[in-house]
């Protein structure tokens, strides 16, 4: 039980409903900054402004799984108003509080060492991003249905890198007929992906073996599809990058050449918010259950 803690959830999207139902039931006391527009009452949650809150009190901050913009910004689709998070309102809270975020960026880590306190980043966890990968593939799947006019069955498919999503992926399509190849750069990457029944290759061979492809899935958040590998795909290959912000794929290169390139992080929030929702909601129970409440 979460008795006596006092959760901060600021903003976010449907997944941070199922949050705030999971430690509702688990008895936490919850102050919700950037919901003034949802109808929804939860049982000892309570609707405040980011400048209301008293946060000497406050034991855990949960940010979206997109985490806060360049300047600070709260991204929240329940209000119209701006929320920004500050380093003065960290250094107020007690020194066992501790951040929760999807992700980080160099504004949230500067107020995380200047405030002393800690962050977790939820993305980073494998089991929150295994469990993930799979509404992402689910939604990989729906996307490639809804921009191609051939079946997913006896597609070329090709996926490049294989981490916890680009596993699930390249599982997924080639379970549904596809002919898949996946890309890696470490012998043991390319022995599982042998091991799985796909095809492997080195990434240091990109070019040559994009060349005949209908669907090219990337997920290493590096620029891999570059401008003299996309000259070499075919103009009807549909690229997903399922790579975080800005992606892996030269875009402005495939759009000039006329292909049809999707950036599409955070796919399990847009095709699955639910079930996201609980993957973390069920993680976040489990950390604030085991922290000291000091």
């Amino acid at each position: 039980m979460l008795t006596d803690k006092h959760v901060v959830i600021i903003g976010g999207d449907a997944r941070q409903l199922e949050i705030i139902r999971k430690l509702s039931t688990l008895d936490a006391q919850i102050s919700m900054v950037g919901f003034d527009q949802l109808n929804d009452g939860f049982i000892g949650a309570s609707k405040q402004s980011i400048d209301d809150i008293e946060w000497s009190t406050v034991d855990a901050i949960l940010l979206p799984v997109s985490g806060v913009s360049a300047d600070g910004k709260v991204e929240t689709i329940f209000s119209n108003e701006t929320i920004t998070l500050k380093v003065e309102q960290l250094k107020k809270t007690p020194s066992h509080c501790v951040v929760y975020s999807g992700i980080t960026n160099d504004y949230l880590n500067d107020c995380i060492e200047e405030a002393n306190r800690s962050l977790v980043k939820l993305m980073e966890r494998d089991d929150v991003a295994i469990y993930n990968s799979i509404p992402t593939a689910e939604g990989t799947v729906m996307m490639a249905i809804q921009h191609t006019d051939i079946t997913i069955h006896r597609a070329k498919v090709a996926v490049l890198g294989l981490g916890r999503v680009g596993m699930s992926v390249a599982r997924t399509f080639g379970a549904l007929g596809a002919d898949v190849k996946v890309g890696a750069n470490e012998s043991y990457q390319l022995a599982r992906i042998t091991e799985m029944g796909l095809t492997p290759f080195h990434t240091a061979n990109i070019k040559d073996e994009l060349k005949d492809i209908d669907l090219c899935i990337n997920t290493i958040p590096a620029l891999v599809l570059t401008a003299k590998v996309l000259a070499e795909m075919p103009l009807h290959t549909l690229i997903i990058d399922l790579a975080s912000k800005p992606g892996g794929t030269d875009f402005h290169y495939a759009e000039k050449r006329g292909m049809r390139a999707l950036l599409a992080p955070g796919l399990p929030g847009i095709v699955a918010p639910k079930t996201a929702g609980q993957i973390l909601a069920d993680v976040l129970a489990v950390l604030l259950t085991n922290e000291p409440n000091n």
